[in-house]
């Protein structure tokens, strides 16, 4: 059973909660999961991920040697996650792991409920998350105070980019373990599915992404329409909760006859196809560290243009070529097309590049994460870091109810367990600033434990501790 410890055999049972789950149909945290889940699974440890209702069209017990628990969530965006994660908490409070791993900082809220229960958890921060622009102020509030509550309510920090562990340590002077995502390298992949999209080897552009402001897939199709471009513009790609913006790009992309706007393509040998014979890869991301997308693009040997941030820089080094606005497209893509065998050559470069991003690493390295975890050796919650640029706040609500009063998921439907979720941590309330002011409470309390831990020495990993309902000690 896997809720049963392994420890003793030198296998561990590691949980892998907070995204949309697998099969990884969405994004990076997804493709983390089921790349590193799956080699850790046939390493013989046994791996459980939390899954989404609705992720897949059948629901699925078991994909790649990996558990599945299918649970269910609030179609709303500003609760999605939130909601999925809190049921997720509570079934693993009664299907106990030796570690967890949580994937996004806006899970915080769930992180005290964990460590009340002794699970070890290492949370992989997203690149901030807080600049999107799907975020009105009290989202914006909330994933700000939610970099700061996993901060000091982590056993460990992970890091996807080198841009994003330094922002970690400038803004709050916190430890991260820097492990970036893999990248597939992807040869003899072929080209006699590029028929369905009516495009040959070679002469197209790509764009793949998310359809989000942060994506600039909008400046990306505006610079391609003011382009001189022959080579028509392949994009790839939606969002759930983005009409507004997808109508935009397609205002952008007007009637121009080169710009086509297929949607989401979700069979992988398809998408495999269509980045490994474009003539360039187009990349907008700008806030989410190190993208799939992009070393999915790179692995495939593709030419790529990106948006100038550091996160992209980081990964394409001087082999890349970099926009900042729509205007500076046509010239780049002049050049792409012009300039053939010197694009060509550039994307060969960045495949040697992506053989740096190797997932087998990566699965180490996570391997070795979840040992330390287990025994206790990371130097857990960083509780007197604070973001720089202000001190902690004043609690304004009530404190939730103790974890006892929480329904055993063991026993209790899951349509008794949401309900506490909503009193342990007041996420699915009505009023969207409600867990920015759970974090505030959470954050207030650490203050005063600090305070009072000031005036006696810390005890060891080792000596009987109590355990506070919030905040569990190591």
């Amino acid at each position: 059973m896997l809720g049963e410890s392994t420890i003793d055999d030198g296998l561990l049972s590691i949980a892998m909660l907070g995204t949309r789950g697998v099969p990884a149909r969405y994004g990076g945290f997804e493709t983390a999961v089921e790349e590193v889940g799956k080699r850790l699974a046939a390493r013989g440890h046994r791996v459980r991920v939390y899954c989404r209702e609705g992720n897949v069209e059948e629901e699925m017990t078991s994909y790649l040697g990996m558990e599945l628990v299918t649970l269910p969530t609030l179609k709303k965006r500003t609760l999605d996650t939130l909601a999925h994660t809190g049921v997720s908490t509570m079934h693993l409070l009664g299907h106990r792991t030796d570690v967890a791993f949580v994937f996004n900082a806006a899970n915080a809220p769930f992180l005290p409920v964990l460590r009340a229960a002794r699970i070890p958890v290492a949370t992989h921060v997203d690149g901030l998350e807080w600049k999107r622009a799907k975020w009105g102020p009290a989202g914006q509030k909330y994933y700000r105070r939610a970099e700061e509550a996993s901060v000091r309510l982590s056993d460990a920090l992970i890091a996807d980019a080198q841009g994003i562990a330094d922002y970690y340590d400038r803004e709050f002077g916190a430890e991260t373990e820097l492990i970036a995502y893999g990248a597939p390298i992807l040869e003899n992949i072929g080209h006699d599915r590029l028929a369905e999209m009516d495009v040959r080897p070679g002469e197209y552009h790509l764009v793949v992404a998310r359809f989000e402001p942060e994506n600039h897939v909008d400046v990306i199709v505006d610079g391609y329409v003011r382009s001189s471009a022959q080579k028509p513009l392949v994009v790839v790609g939606s969002a759930p909760y983005a009409d507004e913006y997808i109508a935009k790009v397609q205002a952008m992309a007007g009637d121009d006859p080169r710009v086509r706007l297929v949607g989401g393509v979700y069979d992988q040998e398809l998408l495999d196809q269509l980045y490994g014979n474009a003539a360039t890869y187009l990349h907008g991301h700008s806030v989410g560290g190190t993208n799939p997308s992009l070393l999915r693009a790179i692995g495939a040997g593709t030419a790529t243009i990106a948006y100038d941030v550091d996160f992209n820089r980081e990964v394409l080094q001087h082999h890349g070529r970099y926009f900042a606005t729509a205007a500076d497209l046509p010239e780049i893509l002049a050049d792409a097309e012009f300039f053939d065998d010197l694009t060509a050559y550039r994307g060969a470069r960045l495949r040697q590049r992506a053989h740096d991003y190797d997932w087998d690493r990566v699965a180490d390295e996570y391997e070795a994460l979840a040992r330390k975890l287990a025994v206790r050796a990371t130097p857990g919650p960083q509780r007197g870091r604070r973001r720089r640029d202000g001190g902690s706040r004043t609690a304004t609500v009530a404190a939730p109810a103790s974890v006892a009063s929480v329904p055993d998921p063991a026993v209790a439907p899951v349509a008794a367990v949401a309900p506490a979720v909503m009193v342990n941590a007041p996420v699915v309330g009505v009023d969207a600033s409600e867990p920015a002011l759970y974090l505030d409470r959470e954050l207030a309390e650490l203050e005063t434990d600090l305070s009072a831990s000031s005036e006696s020495p810390d005890r060891a990993d080792g000596d009987a501790v109590a355990l506070d309902a919030n905040v569990g000690e190591r």
